[in-house]
This record gives C-alpha cells, sequence and structure tokens, in this order.
C-alpha cells in the first residue's frame, strides 16, 4: 500500500468518527458548570422523512394505493389511551343535565352510585408516540384527573402510563411509557399546510372496538380562534371525520407527518358534522418539549391588552387600513411598560413577522420563552417607530368576576344611557374607583354601540380622544356629536383598556 493510499484511507476514517459522535449527541445537551458538562434529558424526536408525498400516481389504483401508504406509516405511531378514576359518591348539579363541553367528545361519565359507594370511573382517548423512548402526546382532558392511565398499542399490547405533563392553556399533555419496538411519528411543520391540503385523521372514536380509525378530509381553516376550548387557540380546522374518542389523536399530511392533534368538534347534534379542531403541531411541539424537560409551560409575558382593529376604528384613528393590533391596557411596571408602550398604539410587526390579528400576536409572545428579547414595529399618531421589549415570566392572573348584562332596553340616539358612576352603581357593577367618572348603565341590543362591543358596567375613560374625568365633562362632549358621527371611546372593562367605535 503506498503512503498515498495509507493517508486516504486514515482520512476516510477520520470523518467516520466525526460522522458516527455526529450522530450519537445529536440529541445530547450539555451544560458547562464548575464541576464539569452536565446532561440535560430532551425529547429525541423521530428525524427520518418520508417520501410518500412523492408517490407517483398514474392511475386511480395508484391515488388509491398513495392513502395506503400514508395510514400504513402513521397508524402504528397512534394509541388508545385508557384512564380509570374513583368516584366515591353521588353528586348532582344543574350541569349533570346537559353535560361538559367534552362530554360528546370524550365520553360522558358513567353513572355515579349513591349513599356513598365507590364507583370506578374509565375514560377513553387517543394518543400520538413522539419518541422511541415512549413519550406520548395527547389533549389535557382526556388524562386530566385521572388515577390510573394506560395505553394499548397498534400491535396489541397494554402498557401502564404515567402523566409527565399538562398544559390547560392548551389542552394539551404529555405521558410516558416503558417499552421497546415503538414508531415515534415525524413531526411536520404546521406552519407550512395550506388551506385545502389533503390531511388524515386517525384515533379510537366512540370505542375500543373502533381503535387507529382513519378518516380523510381536507384542511378546512387555519389559525381558527375563540373556539372556547382553551386559553391559547389557534386550531387547524378539518372535515376529516372526527368523533368522541379522537381527542389526542392524529392529523397527519400526505406525507405521513404530524401536523396536529386532533381536540375537538363543533356540533349541534353531538356527532360529526364537518367540523373538528386540531392544536398544531408547532404549538404541540413547544408545549411537549417543555413538559418534558421542565414539568411545566413557562410563557413569554408583556403586559399588554390587545384588540382586532376594524374599519370602524381605522377610520376614528386615521389609520390608512384596518390592519395590525391596537393596545388597549399597558400594565404598570410590565415589559411593555418599561420599553415606552402606550395605550392606542399600533403593532405593526413582531420580530420582523407582520401580526394582523390579537390572537395571532398573543401566541407569539406567548411562544417566546421568559427572557427574550423581541422587536415590534408600531405605529403611534401617524408616526411608525421600532420598540424592543425583553419579555418577562407570565404571571398567574385573578380571573375577573363576570358581570350579568342589564336586559334594561334605552330609546336613545347613542344606542346606550351613560351615567355618573356613584357608590351604587359601583357596588352594582361590581367596580372599584375610576379616573373617568362615567358608567354605561343600559344599552339597547339592537344599536351600533351593542354591536361594536359596548356593554353593561363599562366605564368610558375619553370620547373622540378627549379625557373624561366627570360626567358633565362626557355630557359636554356629547353636545359635539351629530347624527351619523363616528363615535370613538376608550373603556376599562375589568382592569382592561378596550377602543369601540361606531356610527351613532
Amino acid at each position: 500500500m503506498s503512503k498515498k493510499q495509507r493517508l486516504m484511507r486514515y482520512l476516510l476514517l477520520v470523518f467516520a468518527g466525526v460522522a458516527v459522535g455526529a450522530l450519537v449527541f445529536s440529541n445530547v445537551e450539555f451544560h458547562f458548570s464548575p464541576g464539569g458538562p452536565t446532561l440535560s434529558t430532551r425529547p429525541n424526536f423521530a428525524s427520518a422523512t418520508n417520501n410518500i408525498e412523492n408517490y407517483p400516481i398514474q392511475s386511480l389504483k395508484g391515488f388509491n394505493e398513495a392513502f395506503v401508504q400514508i395510514a400504513e406509516s402513521a397508524t402504528p405511531s397512534v394509541v388508545t389511551i385508557f384512564t380509570e378514576t374513583t368516584l366515591k359518591q353521588r353528586v348532582f348539579s344543574p350541569f349533570h343535565f346537559f353535560g361538559t363541553p367534552f362530554d360528546d367528545f370524550f365520553g360522558s361519565p358513567e353513572e355515579r352510585v349513591p349513599n356513598g359507594r365507590k364507583e370506578v370511573q374509565h375514560g377513553l382517548g387517543s394518543g400520538v408516540i413522539v419518541t422511541a423512548d415512549g413519550y406520548i402526546l395527547t389533549n389535557n382532558h382526556v388524562v386530566d384527573g385521572a388515577e390510573t392511565v394506560y395505553i394499548r398499542t397498534s400491535d396489541n399490547r397494554r402498557i401502564d402510563a404515567k402523566v409527565i405533563g399538562k398544559d390547560p392553556k392548551t389542552d394539551l399533555a404529555v405521558i410516558k411509557v416503558n417499552a421497546q419496538n415503538l414508531k415515534p411519528i415525524i413531526i411536520g411543520d404546521s406552519d407550512k399546510l395550506r388551506v385545502g391540503e389533503w390531511v388524515i385523521a386517525i384515533g379510537s372514536p366512540l370505542g375500543e372496538n373502533l381503535a387507529r380509525t382513519v378518516t380523510q378530509g381536507i384542511v378546512s381553516a387555519k389559525g381558527r380562534a375563540n373556539v372556547g376550548l382553551a386559553d391559547y387557540e389557534d386550531f387547524i380546522q378539518t372535515d376529516a371525520a372526527i368523533n368522541p374518542g379522537n381527542s389526542g389523536g392524529a392529523l397527519v399530511n400526505i406525507n405521513g407527518e404530524l401536523v396536529g392533534i386532533n381536540t375537538a368538534i363543533a356540533s349541534r347534534t353531538g356527532g360529526f358534522e364537518g367540523i373538528g379542531f386540531a392544536v398544531p403541531s408547532n404549538m404541540a411541539r413547544k408545549v411537549l418539549t417543555s413538559l418534558i424537560t421542565t414539568g411545566k409551560v413557562a410563557r413569554g409575558y408583556m403586559g399588554i391588552t390587545i384588540q382586532d382593529i376594524d374599519e370602524n376604528l381605522a377610520a376614528a384613528m386615521h389609520l390608512r387600513a384596518a390592519e395590525g393590533v391596537l393596545v388597549g391596557t399597558v400594565v404598570e411596571g410590565s415589559p411593555a411598560a418599561k420599553s415606552g408602550l402606550k395605550t392606542g398604539d399600533v403593532i405593526l410587526e413582531f420580530n420582523g413577522r407582520k401580526v394582523t390579528r390579537s390572537v395571532e400576536l398573543r401566541n407569539l409572545i406567548a411562544a417566546q420563552s421568559p427572557g427574550s428579547i423581541v422587536k415590534l414595529r408600531l405605529q403611534r399618531e401617524g408616526s411608525e417607530r421600532l420598540v424592543t421589549v425583553h419579555l418577562e415570566a407570565l404571571p398567574v392572573k385573578e380571573r375577573v368576576a363576570s358581570r350579568s348584562p342589564s336586559e334594561e332596553r334605552v330609546n336613545t340616539a347613542l344606542g346606550f344611557r351613560a351615567e355618573e358612576l356613584t357608590a351604587d352603581k359601583a357596588r352594582r357593577f361590581n367596580l372599584k374607583s375610576f379616573a373617568g367618572k362615567v358608567v354605561i348603565t343600559a344599552i339597547d341590543p339592537s344599536s351600533n354601540a351593542y354591536q361594536a362591543g359596548l356593554r353593561n358596567g363599562d366605564v368610558i375613560l375619553s370620547l373622540n380622544k378627549s379625557a373624561v374625568s366627570s360626567f358633565a365633562e362626557f355630557t359636554a362632549l356629547l353636545k359635539k356629536v351629530k347624527s351619523g358621527d363616528m363615535l370613538f371611546l376608550l373603556v376599562d372593562r375589568g382592569g382592561s383598556r378596550i377602543y369601540f367605535a361606531f356610527n351613532v
């Protein structure tokens, strides 16, 4: 062997060693400390790529075979989850006659036994294997409150499971099993999904006998929010058939990649009506990683309340278009306040990404880790500026007491009645002392004011950009308003500042 050949052989061995080392340590994170490096466990996600999406289709048989391959690729990664909870006594409330929001989707509790006898309540849902060492992603409402959790795999193995962490704010949870020969699913990029794409839902609807049912449909919409299922909503909407028991199951794309966790349906009957919702895989992956590594989800906090901008608000604020997100309350001492944000600012971009909806911005802020530095492009009084905000951890907030709207109707040109905020009215609407001394006491449900969102108990802080500090001042400002004019109000509702604009 020549000297040149020996050199080439040596180099090949070196490169091979580097490649093996990179493979072994690609999923290990080192933290250096005075005592030396320590290992931090992180989820070892499946990283191989499928080529199903490039499957050639030249006939109906080929089209059929493509869907078969997608199902065969993803189904082994979906499990059925069983839960057990011991009930000690029969408890009735008015809500038992109507059920809970998840009864139709997850399964109603079994009959509770009177006279203090114990009864085991059984639950059933679905889950998705996301790592080869046994981490499974599912919905929080599938395992919440369960004393015993176990799964059944596609090869019919029964395996006990442990709840690793739960995140009610996104309705996601992670459980763990100790088993071998598990097939983790590849997690796809839900941001790349487009409306109209083919998707497949896999889960265990209605019972164990229908485990790993496969249904097909399309992405009907993205970014669905205000559904009322979780605090942070950014749902994928699909018409792939989803039924009770599908909770926590997989929504996969044509490449067999996980793009969503099936969570709920919109239904008048309790059965499937073509509207299902799934948590996007990108949101689920961040929650999953946090729950596995720390046992909890830490979210970024800016300290503002925000709202969408409609055409009326855009006209009242002299904006070029109804775009961006409007800042209402800026919490004193918050990161936003420290960075100089003000009520009335319009946020146009977040870290270079254009924002058009308040839900989108809220999710973007929450997705950041506490301590992150973010850049905002905003508009204030006709000029644009860049602001840097150092996010903090999201604090635990107390729930604001709700107020029942008055059914009293008013017959005024405004569509609502405003009165001086006396001590009696403050008690009536559960209000504290405010700088603005004017409160809305009645509103016509058919009025423009009501349609814009104004409600009883709202405290008026400004009218057409003029501050209101007394009822007399409010009355004087109203005299300048003519029929057909745009009324631009800033109100305080439960400690949050909200803008409203409508024609009188």
